[in-house]
């Protein structure tokens, strides 16, 4: 072996150690293969849905808010007033229905007592008219066209004071049947003009719908916001979950409900996460995953939700391990 035939060979073997050296570092430095993710987190948006100035914000940015708590207040006098409005239209509805199942004022009572009195006067007094004037007219001294005049005073007189009692009858009563009804309609048609009215209102200042982060507050207390923009976005303790893709192979291992094992930096010790979702269709490996062992390889989109969301940012990477194919 001539001299330049070994040195060809001592750089050829001096190359192939090297590069053995470089692959096993690079292995080493990689240490156990695991499924890279990340966090991800479905926004929940709070609006109102009319415009007006923003007159306080309850909660702060990165704080978290409990279900039922209030968000924020868009200025409610406007529809404060219109609740005012609702409840004196209630109130004069119900006045009306209960006003027409009474009768007459006591005032007009009496009046109709007055002419009652009166009638039965004259009724007195036709009847003594009639009991004088008749034997008169048995023994010849009238003729009995008066008899026949004071008996039709009489009994006009009587059929007044019938009328008139009558009268002071039906006065006591409440208005129809119908009438009645339709006053019970326009009260409950007011009624329900205040309940709408009402909930507006409280569309004005809408509580947290669950217990949540807040995410970001757009509006601060002086601004003014149009109607269905969004005031401020929470991130509800639900809605937080792990992002990760398993390759094709690997796929039987994964079904809901099966529990994974993930961490991430500055998250502490492994945590757990349960499956929840998996897409029905392969994709090729997102280009922010490539690597040169996963680049063209087919893999499937797997969401999980960690047991204790609350530390988790969306965005966040998260190395998830990969589960035994059975």
């Amino acid at each position: 072996m001539t001299a330049r035939v070994k040195i060809v060979a001592r750089v050829a073997l001096a190359a192939g150690v090297l590069a053995l050296f470089w692959l096993l570092l690079n292995r080493s430095a990689e240490g156990p293969r695991v499924l890279t993710g990340y966090v991800e987190g479905e926004r929940v948006y709070l609006a109102a849905p009319a415009a007006g100035l923003v007159s306080a914000v309850y909660v702060e940015e990165g704080a978290r808010v409990a279900a039922g708590a209030p968000t924020f207040l868009i200025d409610p006098r406007e529809r404060g007033a219109q609740v005012e409005g609702a409840e004196a239209a209630l109130g004069a509805a119900q006045a009306q229905a209960e006003d027409a199942r009474k009768g007459q004022r006591a005032q007009e009572l009496s009046v109709i007592d007055a002419q009652l009195a009166a009638a039965q006067a004259e009724v007195r007094q036709a009847e003594a008219e009639y009991g004088r004037i008749e034997p008169l007219v048995r023994r010849g001294i009238y003729a009995p066209a008066r008899l026949d005049q004071v008996r039709a005073t009489r009994d006009s007189a009587r059929a007044n004071a019938a009328a008139i009692r009558r009268q002071r009858e039906v006065a006591e009563l409440g208005q129809r049947e119908d009438a009645i009804r339709a006053a019970d309609e326009q009260a409950a048609q007011a009624r329900g003009a205040l309940a709408e009215a009402s909930a507006r209102l409280s569309t004005l200042s809408p509580p947290a719908p669950i217990d949540a982060r807040v995410e970001e507050v757009f509006y601060r207390p002086g601004e003014y916001a149009a109607a269905n923009q969004p005031i401020l976005a929470l991130l509800p303790d639900n809605e937080v979950k792990l992002r990760f893709y398993v390759p094709e192979p690997e796929m039987a291992a994964y079904r809901p409900g099966v529990v994974v094992r993930f961490g991430c930096d500055g998250c502490g010790e492994t945590r757990t996460a349960w499956i929840s979702w998996i897409s029905p269709r392969p994709e090729f490996t997102p280009p922010i995953l490539y690597g040169r062992g996963s680049r063209d390889r087919l893999v499937y989109r797997v969401e999980a939700r960690p047991e204790d969301p609350r530390s988790l940012n969306p965005g966040l990477p998260v190395d998830v391990e990969p589960l035994t194919v059975p």
